[in-house]
């Protein structure tokens, strides 16, 4: 467990926007800064990051909270893991007590498989840099392929040793269980029960997840043998998948948000030379089909896409299609082609920075319109083949959702096909409509007579394990709302002086009991700190272990929208401020939610006498409901309310 005064460092330490910032592109807009969600696909900013109060709220989900909320959220993180990595990030050394039946380093399955990475990219690393065969065969091909010291270092490269077992002897001799070896598919279990290492004789590409820690690995042979394949990666694995992840995006998300623009390039070289010229925005899809999932990723940090292409027609062609998913997610697309026999790896090495970057400035163009005169070149003059081409460029562009976008690039391909204009935009309609009648079928309803025919359609619903309806307590989270904002305030009212109002509004509650699980657990903690002597504040409540916590507190404190003074200024319109009256603003809190007490308390007297035989029952309830009706209107003649039943 991290000790207390740890955790207190970390949090003064911890700057919400820098934090958040490393995985959503964030802009300031009057004193909080916004973004895209990063958990919810949406093309309007409804996620805000508030640096005065410490918290994000994300409007689309509903989640909320701290810096360590966030990743918690995000990167699917333990509250310790978002804690080191917090401490890590601010250069601050965690101190821990040790409880002697955890063992800290199989908290829990998805940790022990981050561990066994982790153990096995410095393994990897230090047999390329220390061992003989490291150097004289691994060592030798990253430098002939141009890559230096710091690049090395930086991607934490690697080099297996052409052995059976080196690596899994070595991780069984520290103590990693074979389970996690095998699931993290580092090694592979013989028929026998034995393990043996799934890399051997292979240069090591550690990827890395969002965060910077290693989840998987790319082995590549040095040997001519075709019957050895090129490449090994690791299989898909409960810290790894494939589909969510980019090679290079840990150490390029910082220059994608700074340069506005990611170049997306084929394979780990391409990354590395890339980098290490300098142009740091560079990442891979590693070979595999790029998936809806990774142009999110990037979309979290820039709009603009720019795909760098070797020369080979074949491959372009094959991955044209698939790069219709990017148009769909709303990024701008460009595209640069190399020259025959180049790569970006092979470009760079060759020609150097400045000559890289002119190249791509020169030659990107419009994916749209790259697309349009590459497919043109295929079909020559054959017009069934023009025909397919055409029908295949309107359906990229039916794929854009901002329709003005879409309209120019009509107007540009028309001229590339030498077609009308027009029938070019009816195309467009057809397709646009053929997929909004898709969509609707979709969600459409059975006529009524269907419905009827249906031998279930009046059966009562089987409601048995089903979870059970959350309570909505609004009364309840106003007074946790109101503690949050103004439980260190003094208070100075006629009659009640020299006291705070959060101790004053725990002792007037103290008769009620909340039935919010949430809001109930809040005062419950609230209560204990304030008979500790401690008035705490929202910050005690933001960095909350227990998620539901943050979660209340950060959604009663959020807000999405603040009033301009313009409106008063300018439009002469008073909004109401709850703190020019606070006796009222809190009085009326504390009494609300005790007349919607006593009406529940009244609900079921009345429920308990309908149900009644005996009289002697029934005139205990009686005298019980008369007096909670005389509580209920004096509680209603302080509020000023009419009760009307």
């Amino acid at each position: 467990m991290i000790t207390k005064p740890t955790v207190d460092k970390i949090m003064e330490a911890t700057d919400i926007v820098e934090v958040v910032g490393e995985f959503v592109q964030l802009k300031k807009r009057g004193a909080n800064y916004v973004g895209l969600s990063p958990f919810v696909n949406e093309k309007t900013p409804s996620f805000t990051v508030s640096p005065a109060k410490g918290i994000f709220k994300d409007f689309s989900s509903g989640k909320g909270g701290s810096a360590v909320t966030f990743l918690m959220e995000l990167e699917k993180f333990s509250y310790p893991e978002a804690l080191k990595w917090l401490a890590k990030k601010y250069g601050i050394e965690v101190e821990e007590t040790v409880d002697p039946t955890e063992n800290l380093a199989e908290q829990n399955r998805r940790e022990s498989l981050m561990i066994v990475s982790g153990y096995a990219a410095k393994f990897f690393h230090e047999s390329l840099l220390d061992t003989d065969e490291g150097k004289s065969i691994g060592l030798s091909y990253f430098k002939e392929r141009g890559f230096n010291n710091e690049t090395i270092k930086k991607f934490e490269l690697g080099y297996s040793p052409d052995q059976w077992e080196a690596f899994t002897g070595s991780a069984l001799k520290q103590g990693y269980q074979e389970e996690f070896l095998v699931d993290s598919g580092l090694s592979v279990k013989r028929d026998n029960g034995n393990l043996y290492d799934r890399y051997r004789g292979r240069v090591m590409f550690p990827i890395h997840n969002f965060t910077g820690r290693v989840i998987a690995f790319g082995g590549r042979t040095l040997k001519t043998d075709k019957n050895v394949p090129k490449y090994v990666n690791s299989p898909e694995s409960e810290i790894y998948h494939k589909s969510n992840v980019l090679y290079g995006l840990y150490f390029a998300k910082k220059a994608i948000r700074d340069e506005d623009n990611c170049y997306l390039v084929e394979g780990y070289a391409d990354v590395l030379s890339v980098h290490q010229a300098g142009i740091e925005n560079v990442v891979a899809s590693s070979g595999t089909a790029l998936t809806v999932e990774q142009v999110r990723l990037i979309g979290r940090l820039t709009k603009n896409i720019t795909i760098l292409y070797d020369g080979d027609p074949a491959g372009i062609k094959a991955s044209l299609r698939g790069l219709d998913i990017i148009l769909e997610e709303g990024l701008n697309v460009k595209v640069v082609l190399f020259p025959d026999g180049h790569d970006p790896d092979s470009y760079v090495q060759k020609f150097g920075t400045n000559a890289f970057k002119k190249h791509v400035d020169d030659n990107k163009k419009d994916f749209i319109l790259f697309k349009t005169s590459i497919l043109l070149k295929d079909a020559g003059n054959d017009p069934i083949r023009r025909a397919e081409i055409i029908r295949d460029v309107v359906e990229s562009i039916a794929k854009i959702p901002d329709s003005i976008k879409a309209s120019v690039f009509i107007r540009e391909c028309s001229n590339i096909l030498q077609i009308d204009e027009r029938a070019l935009m009816t195309e467009l309609n057809k397709m646009r409509q053929a997929k909004a009648r898709k969509e609707s079928e979709k969600y459409k309803t059975p006529p009524p007579s269907e419905l009827l025919d249906e031998p279930h359609f009046f059966d009562i619903p089987d409601t048995q394990g089903q979870p059970e309806k959350k309570l909505d307590s609004p009364q309840e989270k106003e007074i946790v709302r109101l503690l949050l904002l103004y439980g260190n305030k003094m208070i100075d009212w006629d009659g009640i002086a020299n006291t705070y109002i959060g101790p004053f509004m725990v002792a007037e509650l103290s008769d009620v009991e909340f039935e919010d699980p949430v809001c109930k657990k809040f005062m419950e903690l609230y209560r204990q700190e304030v008979e500790n002597g401690v008035l705490p504040e929202d910050h005690h409540f933001i960095h909350h272990e227990d998620k539901a916590i943050v979660d209340l507190v950060v959604t009663l404190i959020a807000t999405k929208y603040t009033l301009s003074d313009n409106w008063y200024e300018m439009h002469k319109i008073l909004i109401t401020d709850e703190q020019a009256n606070m006796k009222a603003t809190i009085l009326g809190a504390i009494f609300h939610l005790k007349k919607h007490m006593v009406g529940k308390i009244l609900e079921n007297l009345r429920q308990e006498l309908q149900n009644t035989v005996s009289e002697a029952d029934q005139d205990i309830l009686l005298t019980q409901y008369i007096h909670m009706k005389k509580v209920e209107k004096t509680i209603s003649d302080y509020l000023g309310s009419v009760i009307l039943k």
